[in-house]
């Protein structure tokens, strides 16, 4: 099964891991979760990251989900993902980049599954209004 490291500014990953719970019930293994909070210093952080990357089992891989490019939390998910033999930093997540990647990490290899949850990241972002209006012009 992959693991996967939510990564991001404050409780966003605690918040977002627990309503992906209500949708997919409790998620016992295999899910860590560290949050960054203005007062968390950078070696901190450094270190937090790498304590959740040794606590889970690396065969598998394990795919860091972080909430913005270029933030802090993806830049210190770099250096721990550099440290695993099969690991992605994956950016900007949200509720169905999570859904996607706890729903299909014991279904998919390591592969699969980073090229599935980018997929359905970039989906899952779109216009509604757009959408709807050009499915009503339809015939």
């Amino acid at each position: 099964m992959v693991n996967v490291i939510l990564v991001t500014h404050g409780e966003f990953g605690a918040y977002l891991l627990e309503a992906a719970e209500m949708i997919l019930g409790a998620q016992k293994e295999g899910v860590s979760i560290v949050g960054i909070s203005p007062r968390t210093s950078a070696e901190k952080a450094h270190s937090m990251v790498m304590a959740a990357a040794a606590s889970q089992p690396p065969e598998d891989g394990v795919i860091f989900l972080t909430d913005m490019l270029g933030g802090t939390p993806t830049m210190i998910s770099m250096p721990a993902a550099k440290t695993l033999p099969r690991s992605a930093v994956l950016s900007g997540v949200n509720l169905s980049m999570l859904l996607c990647a706890l729903n299909y990490r014991s279904k998919m290899n390591f592969e699969q599954l980073v090229e599935k949850i980018l997929a359905e990241g970039k989906k899952s972002v779109c216009d509604i209004k757009a959408l709807f209006a050009a499915s009503e012009r339809k015939p």
